[in-house]
């Protein structure tokens, strides 16, 4: 434990009780059979539609922006399936973290792991450049069983639930790299090291640029194609779901080629154009409860302007 970071045990006053209680009901639920486990998720998922109004209304508007061809039954459908998938996402948080390999890897199967393994074998660093969906923390721990890479994590501004959520992932990763210490992830990519890195939220506008995701523009980072030249590395895309009978599929395509180019906004719309058509593979699976299409400059519609003008 580094001198900034503080242990679990640390952090007993009375205002952290809730949450405790919360990761205990959850590890009761984690000992559940697995299709008990994700119909429990799917049920607080159900709750958290029927409660969560403001974050309702975030996923029912980028979702309108993204599909303007469904119509209003088939949005509507998207959005309850995405709120399931949250609570599915929940409690497998909980199975990242207590379920044991053999269990994890009895209901997943991994795609184009012979790309990692390459990139191992030749003492290449490597990016597994992946995104948001509601499957993260349960296929990054399943990932790790086979092979070892470095995980970068978001501080939270509650320190007890990023100790949380770093002391979880540390049960996958062999490093955890805070997002903003690029210094150390080129360093574990120049050392042959595998960083994942998922750069798909939105961004303010320093060191992004606008690109359009699903026809609406949006800010994305450029960061992926300096840090992959940087760390003398490759970008593998990497990609999980979760599939209807509760099982997950894990998938690594090959190394993208010419990659990074001279123009760091093309790679970019390039990540982007993959990572759409990964999403209409799953589109309730993707992490749509984040205001995706904020911090355009001025001159940009304010997609989220009437939710603020309502509180």
């Amino acid at each position: 434990m580094t001198e900034d970071r503080k242990p679990l045990s640390s952090y007993r006053a009375p205002k952290y009780w809730p949450i405790w209680f919360a990761m205990g009901v959850l590890r009761l639920i984690c000992l559940l059979p697995h299709r008990a486990v994700l119909a429990t998720g799917r049920i607080l998922g159900r709750l958290a539609y029927c409660v969560g109004s403001s974050r309702r209304h975030i996923v029912q508007r980028n979702i309108e922006l993204c599909f303007p061809k469904m119509s209003s039954r088939e949005r509507h459908t998207l959005v309850v399936e995405h709120f399931k998938a949250l609570g599915m996402m929940l409690i497998e948080m909980g199975l990242g973290r207590w379920a044991s390999d053999k269990h994890l890897q009895s209901i997943t199967v991994i795609k184009g792991l012979e790309h990692l393994r390459k990139a191992e074998e030749d003492g290449c660093g490597a990016i597994l450049l992946s995104a948001h969906f509601t499957t993260l923390e349960v296929s990054g721990r399943v990932l790790s069983t086979s092979l070892p890479f470095d995980g970068v994590y978001r501080k939270n501004r509650n320190d007890f639930i990023t100790e949380i959520q770093r002391s979880g992932r540390e049960r996958s990763v062999t490093d955890t790299i805070e997002k903003r210490d690029i210094k150390k992830m080129v360093r574990n990519l120049r050392a042959g090291r595998t960083v994942w890195y998922a750069p798909d939220q939105s961004y303010n506008r320093k060191g992004a640029e606008i690109i359009d995701f699903f026809g609406v523009p949006s800010m994305h980072t450029t960061a992926t194609s300096t840090l992959t030249r940087l760390g003398k590395a490759i970008a593998i895309p990497f990609f999980p779901r979760r599939l209807p009978d509760g099982t997950y599929e894990i998938t690594l395509l090959a190394p993208l080629e010419n990659f990074p180019s001279d123009d760091p906004v093309a790679d970019t719309r390039r990540y982007v154009g993959i990572l759409e058509e990964r999403i209409r593979m799953c589109p309730e699976q993707y992490f749509w409860i984040h205001r995706k299409f904020k911090d355009l400059p001025d001159d940009y519609p304010d997609y989220y302007v009437d939710f603020d003008a309502s509180k």
